[in-house]
């Protein structure tokens, strides 16, 4: 099979750009990529765009990807536009590596754009509730909440409630959810394209005003607006450049799997992660850098154990011996992760994936992980009752 790089990683800050679209924001970011890689727009074969929400929030429903292609110098270049909910950027570039690993493109750039602020706070809220059944939100509100009018917010709810499933099979407690979050303001602190760069200790955590118990403010990621973007190339393709063969980084395995409606047992994450180390060839203990879907930050303590970082019910060990911060083990959102990196919807899963390079070329400065080979992202996205309706685990190495 043919192998797979990515050769170009490009990132905008993640917050509030009061008068930015999606398409400056895509431009930015895929231009940056493309420099990064040293190649020309006219390089490009294919542009795969993801992009979950602008239909409801800015109103732009159809062709998101070619405004952000004109914008960014690549008018007439193949667009295929792509949604997964929260999963929808990391989805688009397991399409490009299945391209380029068919032999039926060479060079395919993947780009993630949101555009979340400037808009009511419902209306944004009401988007994201549109990533599960809505016929279905109703009765799935009333089992969340035991209340008939709207949640508050639809997906803390969820979380909320695997949350307290989870705090009861492993004796988690508010602390250690707070530990967490903490942790991630302390990463996002030193990373220069974070929506929030201030550490949080963990009273001030467990202070903040209740989203939906045991949730707090500070651990619930954030509306934001931003856009991330890769270069994927085929492997046996020079790049130009006296030093750029040295920013591939390989794509190990690119796994994507679907929820399935009304099943228990084992964990969609955890099942594509199976099959994402069965595609690699490596495990759980060969990583040495993770990013990880922290939509709520108690999410990262159930990945630790899914993804097979420690066994069931050992989360809150795991955190307390800091092997997850920087400095630890295996270091957990170096980034800062959704809660302090911010979470613009569709950029999400590239946004992982451009820390993962970073970190495997040595270049993350005061949050790199120092000898880093082995990356692992996980990014999941929708519901479907009781589990994800997508996830995507990426492995990234570096000789």
């Amino acid at each position: 099979m043919r192998q797979v790089d990515i050769v170009g990683v490009g990132i905008t800050p993640f917050g509030k750009h009061e008068d930015a679209t999606l398409a400056p924001l895509g431009a930015a970011a895929v231009g940056a990529a493309l420099d990064d890689a040293g190649i020309e727009p006219t390089g490009v074969d294919l542009l795969v765009h993801g992009n979950a929400m602008a239909g409801l929030v800015t109103g732009q429903e159809m062709i998101r990807g070619q405004v952000v292609a004109a914008a960014a110098g690549l008018a007439g270049v193949p667009v295929l536009n792509t949604e997964n909910a929260c999963a929808t950027s990391s989805s688009a570039l397991h399409v490009a590596v299945a391209g380029v690993r068919s032999g039926m493109y060479e060079t395919v750039v993947v780009c993630g754009t949101e555009k979340m602020t400037g808009r009511p706070t419902r209306q944004v809220l009401d988007a994201m509730t549109t990533g599960t059944d809505i016929d279905r939100i109703p009765a799935i509100t009333r089992e969340l909440t035991g209340r008939d009018e709207p949640a508050e917010s639809f997906y803390m709810e969820v979380y909320a409630r695997i949350t307290r499933q989870y705090m009861e099979r492993s004796g988690a407690t508010a602390h250690d959810l707070a530990e967490v979050a903490a942790k991630n303001s302390a990463h996002g602190a030193l990373n220069p394209n974070a929506q929030y760069r201030q550490a949080r200790s963990v009273e001030e955590i467990l202070a903040g005003r209740v989203v939906a118990d045991p949730l707090t403010m500070l651990m619930c990621s954030p509306i934001a607006d931003g856009a991330a973007a890769l270069v994927v190339r085929a492997a046996d393709r020079p790049l130009p450049g006296a030093d750029a063969e040295g920013a591939r980084v390989r794509v190990l395995a690119s796994a994507l799997l679907s929820g399935i409606p009304g099943t228990a047992g084992e964990l969609l994450e955890a099942r594509t992660a199976t099959l994402a180390y069965g595609q690699a060839g490596i495990g759980p203990e060969d990583l040495d850098v993770v990013e990880v879907h922290d939509a709520a930050s108690p999410n990262e303590l159930i990945m630790y154990e899914e993804l097979g970082l420690c066994g069931h019910g050992e989360g809150p060990k795991l955190l307390a011996t800091g092997a997850t911060r920087l400095g630890g083990r295996v270091p957990v959102n170096p980034d800062g992760g959704l809660v302090s990196r911010g979470h613009p919807v569709g950029a999400t899963g590239c946004a992982q994936v451009v820390e993962l390079v970073t970190q495997l070329r040595g270049r993350a400065g005061d949050r790199q992980v120092p000898g880093a080979r082995h990356g692992l992202a996980e990014n999941a996205g929708g519901y479907v009752h009781p589990d994800a309706a997508a996830c995507a685990v990426t492995i990234l190495g570096r000789q």
